[in-house]
């Protein structure tokens, strides 16, 4: 059966896609699951962070959030048993593409049950949101009640999610969007937004809307998207729209926590004064830590099933776009590489 992979063209920044036969699987081992894959999402490939990490030279396999059902299991497999509706994330050394009618073989510690009452889709869809979403809220910056939240690009499917996870833990949100769209969506959305600042309109402030909001005392946490690093003439198209780095350091409160998925993040000696004085702190949003290290599996997959949990108890609604086909898949992956769609693209296989 044919897969769906990625492989770099010769400038070694520009991907392709490209459906190429999968090798048969391997037997299964002992703590193997095979399953079959009912959907697959779609996320964008870090191909910079699978370079250095030496992983998959010629091809690697797209469409890692995967849900389906449980085929054959190994003998030392305690979690599972065929039958089985199951959901995970597969890691980031796999050889196999989860974007295949064929079955994948993986490790049971890469799964979690989905419940009865959450569907194929939602269940991938949300699977690694809702990761990014207990990283950013609880592993990085332990989100309570009566805390300010910052959610930058509210409107996208991680900023929902976070959206949602933040105000079920009683934290106060402000979000940003940078459409009159995005802020109809939002203020359509309940939870209750404190504020939806519209950046894209050119007599609104950033940090005096935060610190007006939060009556001069500041965020206590801010989760972002990306900054921008220098002034905006200097910066690539692609990151005008987001904030830049020194707003995020004016608008944190004292003690506050900044999680950013900047992984290029430079401080200069007067930020780093200003982050001094605050008594603030910065983490870095990398949900593939969990893959890169043997520890903390348990602590891994219990978040997975709190995620779930929370979907099938209505406290997680995802924003999703409507399933897509198989052969529709290439198309649909290169434009989630390149950022130019709204809502999680899934696959129904």
């Amino acid at each position: 059966m044919r897969g769906l992979y990625c492989q770099l063209a010769e400038s070694n920044e520009d991907v392709k896609f490209v459906f190429q036969d999968k090798e048969p699987l391997p037997l299964v081992h002992d703590h193997d699951v095979k399953m079959q894959v009912k959907v697959c999402a779609l996320t964008p490939v870090n191909t910079k962070l699978l370079m250095e990490l030496k992983v998959q030279k010629d091809f690697w396999p797209i469409g890692r959030e995967i849900a389906g059902i449980v085929t054959e299991v190994g003998p030392k497999v305690s979690f599972f048993k065929p039958n089985d509706e199951v959901v995970g994330i597969l890691p980031l050394d796999c050889t196999e593409s989860g974007l295949s009618s064929a079955a994948v073989l993986v490790h049971e510690h890469s799964l979690v049950t989905k419940p009865e009452n959450v569907s194929w889709v939602e269940a991938a869809g949300t699977i690694r949101d809702g990761l990014c979403a207990y990283m950013a809220l609880h592993t990085h910056s332990h989100v309570s009640a009566g805390t300010t939240v910052l959610v930058m690009d509210g409107a996208s499917p991680l900023g929902t999610i976070i959206i949602q996870l933040a105000h079920h833990r009683g934290a106060r949100i402000i979000t940003t969007v940078s459409n009159n769209e995005d802020k109809k969506y939002l203020e359509g959305l309940r939870p209750t937004i404190a504020r939806v600042i519209n950046l894209s309109n050119t007599k609104v402030d950033l940090v005096d809307s935060c610190l007006e909001e939060t009556g001069g005392l500041g965020v206590n946490i801010v989760v972002d998207c990306g900054v921008q690093l220098y002034s905006k003439e200097d910066e690539a198209a692609a990151k005008q729209h987001l904030p830049h780095k020194h707003d995020i350091l004016s608008l944190l409160a004292v003690a506050g926590h900044w999680v950013t998925a900047e992984e290029n993040l430079q401080l200069d000696p007067p930020d780093s004064r200003l982050l001094f004085c605050k008594g603030a702190s910065i983490s870095f949003l990398n949900e593939e830590v969990w893959q890169l290290s043997n520890m903390k599996k348990g602590k891994y997959l219990h978040i997975l099933k709190d995620v779930m949990e929370k979907l099938s108890r209505g406290t997680f609604r995802p924003q999703l776009d409507e399933p897509i086909p198989i052969y529709e898949a290439t198309v649909a992956m290169e434009m989630v590489q390149k950022n130019q769609v709204r809502k999680k693209q899934v696959v129904q296989l």
